[in-house]
């Protein structure tokens, strides 16, 4: 099992596979399901992410998590720091009353919503997601905190496709552990 940040780092890289024209001719896709079906690579990742928020965000008091992947990672980070974990879904899919915000995807549009009791004024967050591409989601979810009146602490994402500027779009910070 790897013990050092780089050779976990290289664990989560040799677990990231890529498929050509998927799901559409010109898209290269970061496949992470050998990510999650390995338990060395799921822990590896976990606890890089683990690192990364215990040396640089002590405060934080909630991990969010979006739609649908953000929900694989964001759980178990959050049990690692002994803080509550909150969801953003796609409009229509919590029960309760919700607070949504509408964005643009790179086909349409989109809403995203979160329960409104979920996260209070004041409360620090920091925002989870498997991958980093034009940022329409993860600004979306950053919208959603800033109605809330939560402060985003950061955005963390496994996978950041850089060529696509996505971190330029965020008001905030982002970490993601493998760079394309």
């Amino acid at each position: 099992m790897a013990t050092d940040p780089v050779s976990k780092l290289q664990l989560v890289c040799r677990h990231i596979r890529s498929f050509q024209d998927f799901p559409k001719k010109g898209i290269l896709f970061r496949d992470i399901c050998p990510l999650l079906k390995d338990p060395a690579a799921l822990t590896a990742a976990t606890d890089l992410f683990e690192d990364h928020v215990r040396a640089n965000y002590p405060d934080v008091d909630l991990i969010v998590g979006l739609d649908a992947r953000g929900f694989l990672f964001g759980p178990l980070l959050a049990q690692r720091l002994g803080i509550g974990f909150v969801l953003v879904r796609k409009k229509g899919k919590l029960p309760g009353r919700t607070v949504s915000v509408a964005y643009d995807l790179e086909y349409g549009k989109a809403e995203a919503e979160i329960q409104e009791d979920a996260v209070t004024a004041g409360q620090k967050v920091l925002l989870i997601d498997d991958l980093l591409a034009t940022g329409g989601t993860l600004f979306a979810a950053c919208e959603l905190m800033k109605k809330q009146q939560a402060e985003v602490l950061s955005c963390m994402v496994v996978i950041e496709l850089k060529e696509l500027n996505g971190a330029e779009k965020l008001k905030s910070q982002v970490f993601s552990l493998v760079q394309y």
